[in-house]
């Protein structure tokens, strides 16, 4: 089981499957809906579910599982829907959106679950109970080592405020120098040997390892000693305002916590005073744009396409809707979104306009592409979640039609009725033609297309509603 790193969805219900649920589980990192309901599995839900880290969906209902829930769950930002009902499970509730947005439905026929959970108890504050009378004897040592321990803690506060008052003091400039006394990284991996690698592995970013160009960078291929690949965007020098260094590092910290299926995952940043490297995971096949314009487009089939247009939905959706603060994505176009070996799409460059432009809130006069910008940007130059629908609806007719739209955006957006839509005009010639679930499956997508290029924002439907429609109905 662990090794089937590739499987998204796994529905294993109703099998009569007994012991505990397998650690190696944890590996599955692809793994987006997981129903395990209806069977005779046993003991703890194992911490290792942590690294499911794509998962959206998880049914447990209806076994025999007991313990605690572990808190690895409230590592899990993704995970969207849970059913834990008709087990043994106690004690408190994961601090996790899965678990504050679950019906009693999802929780019920458990031993003992508490937690600020509408229809659970509150958790009882425990820490009084089951205490022992307190001896005669132990008295006199209570009234010696109190004291002592609270004059110790006190003083290692103030040493501890008075190291990061230095810490503050001191700014986050880099004056020139070697790797060792001049890095600064904000990683999930050991951000020193990885700028070490990134240096040696594309021979300090020779251009034969750069793989693409964007306005804020170039980005190179990295083939690291673990054999793992990293994509590396190496920023240009003005790209980061050193006053706002320190919003800008809390702004990466938040980006590589994002984990979603469809969104390339950020895994760090490196500062050096020779370069600024943002890290990514590297995705195999390129960009949508590059793909499209190729032969390599006649392998991208009508189903294929459609699965393309629904992951950027639900992502854009999770990025709007599941993350606190939102994201907007800010230039969502076919040169920033990816396809894996699977020819499923991954969003990149999520939140890399902000990063860099942190001072400008959420009015910018460069966030976003032509051909992919709303019209009221042109003269509000302000940038909303209603930015990343219209550019959606951009995409979607490119993914169908197999080219960018062009001049058919203006005409759709004033006259969207279906009866002035030819839809031999929206789509590849280059495919065969469609069959009739295809046809209708299209037609539903070019509709919703339409409605997101309407030419009032507010009039534009969420992406939200956008990712359920997609869901539902196709």
């Amino acid at each position: 089981m662990g090794a089937c790193l590739n499987l998204h969805y796994l529905n294993l219900s109703n099998n009569k499957l007994s012991n505990r649920i397998p650690a190696q589980m944890g590996k599955l990192s692809h793994l987006s809906q997981l129903d395990l309901s209806h069977n005779l599995l046993s003991g703890e839900i194992p911490p290792q579910i942590e690294g499911l880290e794509s998962l959206e969906n998880l049914n447990l209902s209806h076994n025999n599982l007991s313990g605690f829930i572990p808190k690895a769950f409230e590592e899990m930002r993704g995970l969207s829907d849970i059913d834990i009902s008709y087990n043994q499970l106690q004690g408190p509730i994961p601090n996790s959106k899965a678990f504050r947005d679950a019906t009693t439905e999802l929780l019920k026929g458990n031993k003992d679950l508490c937690g600020n959970v509408k229809g659970l108890q509150p958790c009882k504050n425990d820490s009084g109970a089951g205490q022992q009378p307190v001896k005669k004897g132990h008295k006199i040592v209570f009234i010696i080592v109190f004291p002592l321990l609270g004059a110790l803690m006190l003083l290692f506060a103030f040493i501890g405020i008075f190291l990061i008052a230095e810490r503050t003091k001191r700014t986050p400039e880099i004056e020139e120098g070697d790797v060792q006394n001049d890095l600064f990284s904000i990683s999930t991996f050991d951000g020193r040997a990885m700028y070490e690698e990134i240096i040696k592995a594309t021979k300090d970013f020779d251009p034969m390892y750069c793989i693409g160009k964007g306005g804020h960078g170039s980005v190179y291929k990295a083939e690291l000693s673990s054999a793992n690949i990293v994509a590396v965007k190496k920023l240009y020098p003005p790209d980061i305002d050193m006053a706002n260094q320190r919003d800008f590092f809390n702004e990466v910290r938040t980006l590589t916590e994002i984990k979603h299926r469809n969104i390339v995952k950020l895994l760090g940043f490196c500062s050096h005073p020779r370069h600024s490297l943002l890290v990514y995971e590297y995705i195999e096949r390129g960009c949508l744009a590059a793909i499209l314009s190729r032969e390599e487009a006649k392998k991208l089939g009508w189903a294929t396409r459609v699965n393309i247009i629904k992951g950027v939905a639900h992502a854009l959706a999770y990025m709007h809707h599941d993350c606190s603060p939102p994201i907007v994505h800010r230039d969502i176009s076919s040169n920033n979104i990816l396809l894996d070996s699977q020819y499923e799409a991954h969003i990149s460059d999520f939140g890399t306009a902000k990063l860099l432009k942190l001072d400008s809130s959420n009015h910018s006069i460069l966030a976003g592409t032509f051909g992919y910008l709303a019209p009221e940007h042109a003269y509000t130059m302000r940038v909303t979640e209603k930015t990343d629908v219209y550019s959606f609806g951009v995409i979607a007719l490119e993914v169908i039609k197999g080219r960018h739209p062009g001049d058919q955006i203006l005409s759709l957006s004033v006259s969207p009725e279906k009866e002035n839509i030819v839809l031999e005009d929206m789509l590849d010639p280059r495919l065969p033609p469609l069959t009739a679930q295809d046809e209708g499956e299209v037609i539903d997508i070019i509709k919703l297309a339409t409605a997101c290029l309407n030419v009032n924002p507010q009039s534009r439907p969420t992406m939200k509603i956008i990712s359920q429609m997609l869901s539902q109905r196709i």
